[in-house]
């Protein structure tokens, strides 16, 4: 199972218990485990094996069949992924005062190598060529306007946009905006 998925487990344990108006401590009691693994599920900081994971979709009184089924990892065949800013997803994973957690990327890449950039790009500047490289990327746009293609699709990114892609696929950027475009990217080999 991809860490996406296992991820949208704990998220829509918390979305099940949160629209049934139950508590962490409620739920914890009826499915019979502490209150504290509860919100490690919730808070994606541990999986749960797979019967207390029956046990506490059991004690949401959920079928288990229809429990999974709007649940799907994104990535699908494409190898290309894009979020816009403002579609990251807030969570929460401790009561701290001033932090605001936003996952813009979840995927399990078979990697062995991280490599992070810091790529600035000058008004008007771009590769004409097509390039590949072995690595996953993830580009994330801290400042100003720039094209992406990959392959035969064209994407604009602006500030907060966020894009993953096989960089097996041909692909190339060019910076179409008025100023210097600063991007932060992750090779992923």
């Amino acid at each position: 199972m991809h860490e996406e998925l296992l991820l949208l487990i704990g998220d829509k344990i918390k979305a099940k218990r949160t629209q049934k108006n139950v508590t962490v401590e409620q739920l914890a009691k009826k499915a019979g485990v502490s209150k504290g693994l509860i919100s490690q599920i919730e808070n994606n900081r541990t999986v749960p094996s797979l019967p207390v994971l029956f046990n506490i979709i059991h004690s949401l009184e959920e079928d288990l069949r229809t429990f999974f089924e709007d649940m799907h990892d994104s990535a699908g065949t494409n190898h290309v992924l894009i979020v816009r800013r403002g579609q990251e997803k807030l969570f929460t994973k401790e009561p701290v005062k001033g932090f605001s957690y936003k996952r813009i990327l979840t995927r399990s890449v078979s990697s062995q190598a991280t490599d992070v950039v810091l790529l600035e790009l000058k008004k008007n500047a771009g590769r004409k060529q097509l390039i590949r490289t072995d690595a996953y990327e993830c580009k994330y746009m801290l400042k100003g306007d720039v094209e992406y293609q990959v392959e035969n699709e064209v994407f604009t990114l602006h500030e907060g946009d966020t894009l993953f892609f096989d960089g097996r696929a041909r692909h190339r950027l060019k910076n179409i905006g008025d100023t210097e475009a600063l991007i932060l990217a992750f090779y992923l080999f």
